[in-house]
């Protein structure tokens, strides 16, 4: 990505899964990198590669409407990673969901139009705001009822961006992403990520829990895939007003991903469980991104088979366990 080298480039949530394998790709296309992150300890940085040097950091809170006004000033493209994650955490605190994803935005959109109305959001939506899917695979056009309040708040958050767009010239993009994994997710995250989960689990000779038969089909995107694809949507402007899905394209039971893991870690054990209430009740069901748009549109695809993802991310997470 020549096209990032010398750029001013903002990251919300740097240090997050996504965020951190973002800024890692962007040291090495050359941009001029600043992140914001909440306060964090040395706990989350377990797994992750060092954060690459020269990049500007701000500790804070995407909510604080000061900071956003400091460190929006200057940026070209800024990439909006900051977030409250989980489905089930958006039902049992649905406060804090809509506090820091919704109200947390405002305050980025208001920093951007009032001081740096010129650059580019690239927003990091969610599968799940597709509900659960009437057919497979599922296209951006295709209209969801959400599960959860997760869901919802991803979605206030892009009509968010329409009516700043419209009404104050402000250009953004939104990649919906499916399920992303790979090397870099602290074994302490469990709110989401599966896939990396289980690799934690496996790994460490522990047990994988999967609930119910595990066959629902989910569509998982390899990290480095998807932080190609956000990139591209941060540096083309033919991406300006656009709605992406970013995933694989193909679907793969939990079951099936559980032996494969297991297979190349050569450790951990499977075991099978009822669904907890909540889990049973928000669960989506199959799901498998229709991904011919960005294709079309862009040229992006994903180059990472799944089974290479996964012994990629296996070496990765044991170089980190204790010997």
């Amino acid at each position: 990505m020549t096209t990032y080298a010398g750029r001013r480039v903002l990251v919300l949530g740097g240090r997050g899964f996504i965020g951190a394998n973002l800024v890692t790709r962007l040291a090495e296309a050359g941009a001029r990198i600043s992140i914001v992150t909440p306060r964090y300890s040395r706990a989350e940085d377990e797994g992750r590669e060092p954060q690459p040097g020269g990049v500007t950091v701000y500790e804070g809170d995407i909510r604080d409407g000061e900071l956003m006004k400091t460190a929006v000033a200057g940026q070209e493209i800024v990439f909006h990673m900051a977030a409250r994650s989980g489905a089930e955490r958006s039902m049992e605190d649905p406060w804090t969901d809509l506090d820091v994803n919704c109200r947390g935005t405002l305050s980025l959109l208001e920093a951007l139009r009032r001081i740096n109305p010129a650059a580019k959001v690239v927003f990091a939506g969610s599968r799940l705001q597709y509900g659960r899917p009437r057919t497979l695979p599922v296209s951006e056009d295709d209209e969801g009822q959400p599960m959860c309040l997760h869901a919802v708040h991803k979605s206030a958050v892009e009509m968010y961006l329409g009516v700043y767009q419209r009404l104050c010239g402000l250009r953004s993009c939104s990649a919906r992403i499916t399920n992303p994994y790979g090397p870099g997710q602290p074994a302490s995250r469990q709110a989401y990520g599966v896939i990396n989960r289980l690799i934690h689990l496996a790994v460490s000779g522990g047990t994988l829990t999967i609930y119910g038969d595990g066959l629902q089909l989910r569509d998982y995107v390899f990290i480095d895939d998807l932080t190609a694809a956000l990139m591209l949507l941060g540096a083309s402007a033919a991406a300006d007003g656009r709605v992406y899905n970013v995933g694989s394209g193909r679907g793969t039971s939990l079951s099936e991903v559980a032996k494969t893991i297991v297979d190349l870690a050569g450790g951990g054990k499977i075991e099978h469980v009822e669904w907890p209430a909540l889990a049973a009740q928000i669960e989506t069901g199959d799901f498998v991104a229709d991904i011919s748009r960005i294709d079309r549109e862009l040229g992006w695809r994903p180059e990472v088979t799944l089974r290479n993802g996964l012994s990629r991310t296996i070496a990765s997470y044991r170089a980190h366990v204790p010997s």
